[in-house]
């Protein structure tokens, strides 16, 4: 796991620039910082004059632990190189294949070799056969083709910029602006940003500046700087209504965790004692894992506290077990310096909490196995609920309703998502257009739009519009940042491409009376009906408290900065006469907004 930037030009390149860029991407990566330039380095010499080539690699050693591990990679023989943040679980069985074909290796245990060497013998096609979370640079400088390559699922990060004779990239979205590739900002994305609360691929905040989407590649030839990109993985490829195996389900799970836990260094469980964490570390127990280690944060209040059942998980299937227990209330600092490890606009304030808790665990640990993406796979959110039990409403009376319905309460969601459209109504869970018009702004994007596509099946249809939105846009964003902040690499065996096509492929149903019915099923041996239908309690930041008792300084911030008060500077006393949880969302989100551009000294 690590984090890298580089460019590749036919003007000079400013080494000292980029290394100063890199800053930020270090701690993805502490253990070892490599670099290549063309200036320095004979392998370029036939290239000398037609460009220049400056790649700084920050590695978090986790497979081969030896130098032979460190990036930037070269294969003199194929005349190629390579740059790769994130795993290749399978590399082992592409290694055994690539070795049959008679490609020689350096290393023992390096999946970014096999990488590299599997790109350089098949070519890009090598990504089909890929099994993990990656964005990968691969160059072939014979051919002058540079690849830009993001996982099927958006779990890590890739952002570029493309000029007439440059292209940049890096895992972070600063480092380009740092580099004067983002200095203006995009009037379209900053809208986009307030109506989601986060600025959806492939675009990002600034104008200059590109992110790779999920199952993407994007080729670039270095001969006229022109690209195209192609899609090699969509979830909409498999949707189907073949029979579903609940022993097919768990076969495909098992070797999803069993691919997670190789490596080179120990391994901790998020153990939360829900039923996705629950489930993994059940079924290592089930099949004879060596040193299960599971990891809880405990909170001193009980109303959020789920310890003891992380505990009665622990002790059923004989983990080693570590209780950290931490305090709910977080100082500003905490909370500052959790907004600031995020390089991108993101408005969801748990990231305070994924922030802290990947903190405590990365000082005894550098990877960690998390129960994401079990509610996307399986329809565990309550929004999959409300909306396929929805009663609807005519469209006028809809109109109607939210014509009278007061900005300043909310986004009137109980409203908006009764609309007979499902796209639309499943939009209001993550669109706020009132909050829009409060700022006389008109929305740029709708969710329904970019993200929805109806076909016959409503419960596959939300399934789509989460792999698409919210798990690669909200939360494997969250997951990245928030680890990688921290040093600590997060594997989430819930999403694997494998498990989202079986699920998508089959006729899985939803069951309103026990979501989740499939790990609960599977747990039912073990635990007490107490144990698998109780309330999720979820460890939260306790926002509105903080919010209303620091009205005032959000305020100050606000407008000192210039985009709100240019669009309505009593915007927070408006949203204020009314002190809910989705105002205190709405007033985070904005004050996200001016603190992140603000510390980039950023002017509409």
């Amino acid at each position: 796991m690590c984090g890298f930037i580089g460019e590749i030009t036919k003007e000079k390149s400013n080494i000292e620039s980029l290394r100063f860029a890199n800053k930020p991407i270090v701690c993805r990566g502490p253990d070892n910082t490599s670099e290549i330039h063309s200036s320095n380095s004979k392998l370029f010499n036939d290239k000398q004059g037609e460009y220049n080539i400056s790649w700084i690699f920050n590695r978090l050693s986790i497979l081969e632990l030896s130098e032979l591990g460190n990036q930037p990679m070269i294969s003199q023989k194929y005349k190629t190189m390579m740059m790769f943040n994130g795993e290749i679980y399978n590399y082992k069985e592409l290694k055994a294949d690539l070795i049959k074909k008679g490609v020689k290796f350096n290393s023992n245990n390096s999946d970014s070799e096999v990488l590299l060497l599997g790109l350089s013998h098949y070519g890009v096609k090598f990504i089909d056969r890929l099994i993990g979370q990656f964005s990968i640079v691969f160059f072939d400088y014979e051919k002058n083709n540079l690849y830009l390559i993001r996982d099927r699922l958006g779990q890590k990060p890739l952002f570029y910029s493309i000029h007439e004779k440059k292209v940049i990239f890096s895992s972070n979205l600063k480092s380009l602006y740092n580099l004067d590739y983002g200095k203006k900002i995009s009037n379209r994305q900053l809208v986009n940003y307030i109506n989601f609360g986060v600025v959806p691929s492939p675009n990002t905040i600034f104008e200059n500046v590109s992110k790779v989407l999920p199952g993407t590649f994007i080729k670039i030839n270095l001969d006229n700087f022109l690209f195209e990109k192609t899609t090699y993985w969509s979830p909409n490829d498999y949707i189907d209504s073949k029979k579903f195996s609940e022993d097919k389900f768990f076969d495909l799970f098992s070797k999803s965790i069993d691919h997670r836990l190789v490596s080179d260094v120990p391994i901790a469980n998020f153990l939360s004692g829900g039923l996705d964490s629950t489930s993994i570390v059940k079924n290592q127990f089930d099949n004879k894992s060596d040193n299960i280690n599971t990891f809880t944060i405990g909170v001193n209040d009980n109303k959020y506290d789920e310890s003891s059942w992380a505990e009665l998980v622990s002790k059923k299937y004989k983990t080693n077990h570590t209780l950290e227990t931490i305090n709910s209330k977080f100082d500003n600092d905490i909370i500052l310096e959790s907004i600031n490890a995020f390089d991108e606009l993101y408005s969801d304030p748990s990231t305070v909490l994924s922030y802290q808790i990947s903190k405590v665990i990365s000082k005894n640990y550098k990877v960690a196995i998390s129960g994401d993406g079990g509610d996307e796979l399986l329809g565990g959110y309550k929004r999959t609920s409300i909306m396929l039990n929805r009663r609807t409403l005519p469209n006028s009376v809809i109109k109607f309703l939210h014509k009278i319905y007061p900005k300043h309460y909310g986004s009137a969601q109980e409203i908006l998502y009764r609309k007979k459209d499902l796209g639309m109504g499943y939009s209001s869970f993550f669109e706020d257009i009132n909050l829009l018009n409060l700022l006389k702004l008109n929305p740029a994007d709708r969710y329904s739009e970019l993200f929805f596509n109806e076909s016959e099946n409503d419960y596959k249809n939300l399934l789509l519009s989460d792999y698409k939105f919210y798990l690669p846009e909200m939360m494997m964003l969250k997951v990245d940042r928030s680890s990688m902040a921290n040093s600590l690499e997060v594997r989430s065996p819930f999403v694997d491409h494998k498990l989202v096509e079986y699920i998508l492929s089959t006729e899985s149903k939803f069951s309103d009376n026990s979501p989740k019915s499939l790990l609960k099923n599977y747990l039912k041996p073990d635990f007490s009906q107490e144990f698998l239908n109780r309330q999720k309690q979820g460890f939260v930041f306790d926002l509105e408290n903080w919010v209303w008792k620091n009205i005032d300084q959000i305020h100050e911030t606000i407008n000192s900065g210039e985009i709100l008060t240019n669009l309505n500077k009593d915007i927070i006393k408006i949203i204020s006469k009314r002190k809910t949880r989705v105002n205190a969302l709405r007033i985070w989100k904005l004050f996200i907004l001016e603190k992140y551009l603000g510390n980039l000294k950023i002017k509409r």
